[in-house]
């Protein structure tokens, strides 16, 4: 398991993390590791819905995600069908560095964020925080 999964389950009670691998258990998941990797990966994907919903309401058949995925990537990825039926999508990769951010989009070259873009970024990344701990994690 890595830190960052570590860090994840650190975040639940050790009475809930019992009763989540109980019914991962239940659910076919045979190892600790399977299990702790399905966790992991249960709880980035609802944290991802949570952060896609910080920007307003979600059109119906558009998909929208922004989530941590490590101590310093963010990824902002959407979803949806343009006016031809034809399937989109997008991802935004931001990777926080030392005195900067920089995001790369759908492989493009890395462009470093504004002032105001790096604001709106911050802003977003303590929304983030605080409904994940408060929807999830139920932690103000």
């Amino acid at each position: 398991m890595s830190a960052r999964q570590d860090r994840r389950l650190q975040k639940f009670t050790p009475r809930a993390l019992k009763v989540i691998r109980k019914v991962l258990k239940l659910a076919g998941v045979q190892s600790q590791e399977e299990r702790d990797t399905k966790l992991y990966n249960d709880l980035l994907h609802h944290e991802a819905r949570i952060g896609g919903k910080l920007f307003g309401p979600i059109q119906q058949g558009h998909k929208r995600e922004f989530f941590c995925l490590d101590e310093s990537t963010w990824i902002w990825h959407e979803e949806w069908q343009d006016k031809s039926g034809q399937r989109r999508s997008r991802t935004t990769r931001y990777s926080v560095r030392p005195g900067s951010i920089v995001k790369t989009q759908d492989g493009q070259p890395e462009k470093l964020l504004t002032k105001n873009e790096a604001a709106r970024f911050f802003d977003a990344v303590r929304a983030y925080d605080k409904n994940v701990k408060h929807q999830l994690y139920q932690r103000t």
